[in-house]
This record gives C-alpha cells, structure tokens and sequence, in this order.
C-alpha cells in the first residue's frame, strides 16, 4: 500500500491510488482490442476529427422552409462579447431596410465600452453596499473572483440601448483590445479590486467621501478603457451610400437619436423565456438573481421559465412575424465548427473513447455542467407538417467556421442544449403573461441560474 509522509509519519490510506490499481487499469486497457485504433486516431488527428460522424453533416442541409435570409457575418474575434454580437445582429435586420442597405453592422465596441463603465460601477456600488460582508464569505468571493468580465445577456443589452444608443461601426471601429480583451479585463479586475480594498476600508472607518473616493476611481476607470477603446462619440456625422447608389448624410446625431431613428425597436417589449426542467425552479415563474446586471436603475434580469414546447413555439411565431430570435445555448457540447452543424451526433464520442454521457437538461444545470456560453441568432427553421426539424443560426465567429459563418442546429440540440429564447411578449399566452407579472423568485448570486 501506498503511504505519505505528514509530520515524520507515515500515514496509509486504503484509497490511495496504488501501483496494483494502476497495473489493473492498465490491463483492462490493453485487453480491450478497440483501444489501440481509437489512440492512434486521437493521438494523431485529436478526439473531435477522430469521433466526426460525417453522416450528421450530410443529414442536416443548409436549407429551410422558413428562411430570414442571410447578412454578412459578424466576428466577435477573441472577446466575450457573443450578447452584444447577437443582439446588434438581430437589430441590424430592423435597421437595413430602414437605410436600404444591404450590408451594415454597428459598433460592438462602442457598447462594450459603456458596458465595461457601467459594470465597474456596478462593482464598486455592490463592494459599498456589503461592506460588512465578510471578504471570505461565498457573495465577496463572487464579487472578487470576477470584478468585470466580457460576459453579458439581453437585458444588460436593453440596458446599455436605452441609455447610450448605437452607433454604426464606422463611429467606433474595433481596436486591438476590443477584439482580444484578455489582457484589458486583467489590468481592469487587478485596480477594481485595490478599490474594493479602499471602499470597505473606507466604509470600516466611518469616511464620509465614500462616493467621492468612487468618482475618483471611476474617473480613472474611463481614461483607462478610453486608451484601451477608444473614447465614444457623443455627436458624429452619419454618412453613406445605400444600395441604390444613393448618398445620405445625418449630421450631428446622437447615439440615441441614432438608434430612434434608424432602429426604433421597443425593446421592453420582448421578454427572456428559459427552459430549466428542474423541479425546485417551477415553470410558469418568473427569476431574478441578485447583484446581477450592468446598468445601476435598469431593471435586473428577469426570465420566465417555461416547458420546451413553448420556447419552440414562440421562436417559430416570431420567425414567420419576419423577426430574427436572439437565442441562448451551452455551444460546448456537440457542435462542429468545420461542417456548421449541431447535433447531439455530430461526434460519436462513446464509439471513440468508450466514454459515454447520461446526464439529463436539469442536473446538467444542478451540477454547473450546464452554463450560458454562448447567445446567437435563429433566422431560419424547417418545419415539416408544423414541427421543427433544423433550425439555421447566425452567429458571430466570422465566415470561416461552419457555412461562411452560418449553422444548422438540429431540432434534438435545441432539446438539450438550448436554455433561452428572447420573444415579443405578444407571443405570450394569456397564462403566460400573467406568470410574467407576478413577483420574480430571487436567486443568490451563486446559484446556477447565475450563468444567465
């Protein structure tokens, strides 16, 4: 048996990893006559070419009965920026027909900067308000563990909107920190938490300039990410040719009389519907997570958990209203970036490695396997005597993954891996409005629901 040593002792332990487990594992390995192919395979190609099933790419066309069309794609590059890059792509398809465009994109920098202001502020308004808080208690180890991040969803968009606007990208093209955000987000975490440091310092000591001192820090929070990404316009001139040949120029417009005039979407009219089948997060409720959010005085998150019928149902109605559904999924499981398809065939992983999975749509959310990765766009579906079979998404990886930047889901991967779909609250059944108003369930800032 295996021992260690622990102040000039040693100690055995029955389960300790011995030389005789090893020596077991290591036979059953070799007994197993399929092992040998599949290690070279993965050895030699890695597990997803290794466990590609073809057969999955060839079954799931690029074609739909129901289809919004096509825009060029979006590239999000090396940032976590997918909300902003699916909710801009779905009010750009509001806004081309408006300009007679064919091809248009706004600024995703432009947002990711009052987002990254608005999320330190949130940060050091949340250190301020728990300053009693022990800084080793499970909500300071939330706070801190992740002071500002790229990550974002729909309602914090809708809160940036309303208060900012848009710009086209032209206004506030991308910079190198905007596209690759990893060494920003660092410098930022680092100096937020030297003034969570001083706030609860502050506050300890009875100082009566607590908001002053977070002016000061949010002063100097603007001058960094306006080096990082540039400063945003307040006023620029809107100048294009539209696909007619035909010159138009908006002086002197506002970001937000920018978004009135050329988008004009009611965004408080649509409405976050998930499905979460567990049973201690009843459907036909409303949730909220505390602490959560960017924009201090915008509302929170909200989401209305609902059976997976519904979503289906709903994303359909507002796919043949002409509207693009901007949509939430766990993109880690079962997607192939080469063929564009998703499908929870797409790899034969159990046929390849022996591992298989079992793991239901509800304990994967118990167990933190489950997480908000990645929001995109539905802008096309299959229907087949009225019922889905594939679904087409438009996402923001640019047009050298799947099919120039487009994916076919299949109707199986929207079962499992698919959490949210954003609607018009039209789209509601009356039962279904009235679960909407009714007072939301709040959930800790750790609860799995935290991903969303």
């Amino acid at each position: 048996m295996l021992s260690f040593w622990y102040n000039g002792g040693a100690m055995k332990y029955s389960n300790s990893i011995t030389p005789d487990l090893i020596s077991r594992f290591s036979k059953a390995f070799r007994a197993d006559k399929r092992n040998p192919i599949r290690q070279h395979a993965v050895i030699a190609f890695g597990l997803e070419a290794a466990a590609a099933n073809r057969a999955a790419a060839v079954a799931n066309p690029m074609v739909f009965s129901l289809d919004l069309g096509s825009t060029p794609v979006t590239n999000q590059k090396s940032s976590g920026r997918c909300w902003l890059f699916a909710s801009l792509n779905a009010m750009r398809r509001a806004a081309m027909p408006k300009l007679n465009l064919e091809e248009f994109e706004f600024s995703e920098s432009y947002l990711m900067f009052w987002d990254k202001f608005e999320k330190a502020n949130r940060f050091l308004e949340n250190i301020i308000s728990t300053a009693s808080e022990p800084l080793d208690g499970r909500l300071l180890s939330q706070f801190m563990s992740r002071p500002v991040s790229d990550g974002g969803q729909w309602y914090m968009y809708v809160a940036l909107a309303e208060k900012y606007g848009c710009v086209p990208k032209d206004a506030m093209p991308e910079t190198f920190h905007s596209s690759d955000s990893k060494a920003m987000n660092s410098v930022l975490g680092r100096k937020l938490r030297e003034y969570a440091a001083e706030l609860r310092g502050a506050v300890a000591s009875g100082a009566d300039d607590v908001q002053a001192r977070k002016r000061r820090m949010l002063g100097e929070i603007y001058a960094f990410l306006a080096i990082c990404l540039g400063e945003p316009p307040f006023v620029f001139d809107f100048e294009y040719r539209d696909k007619d040949k035909q010159f138009h120029r908006d002086a002197g417009i506002t970001p937000k009389d920018f978004y009135d005039k050329y988008v004009g979407v009611a965004l408080r009219d649509y409405v976050s519907i998930l499905n979460a089948p567990m049973a201690e997060r009843p459907y036909y409720r409303t949730y909220t997570i505390a602490y959560a959010g960017n924009v201090i005085g915008s509302p929170g998150p909200l989401h209305l958990n609902l059976p997976l019928p519904e979503l289906k149902r709903m994303a359909i109605a507002q796919l043949q209203d002409g509207r693009p559904v901007v949509f939430g999924c766990d993109v880690a499981f079962m997607m192939s970036r080469e063929n564009g398809v998703m499908s929870p065939d797409v790899f034969d992983i159990e046929g390849t490695t022996g591992i298989g999975f079992g793991m239901d749509k509800g304990d994967r959310f118990r167990h933190r396997m489950f997480l908000a990765t990645h929001l995109m766009l539905l802008v096309g579906v299959n229907l087949v005597d009225g019922r889905p079979t594939r679904w087409k998404v438009e996402n923001s990886w640019g047009d050298e993954r799947g099919k120039k930047g487009y994916f076919v889901m299949t109707d199986a991967w929207f079962d499992e891996y698919v959490y949210q779909v954003v609607v018009d609250r039209r789209f509601l059944t009356a039962e279904q409005s009235e679960a909407l108003r009714r007072k939301p369930i709040v959930l800790d800032r750790w609860d799995p629901f935290s991903c969303l």
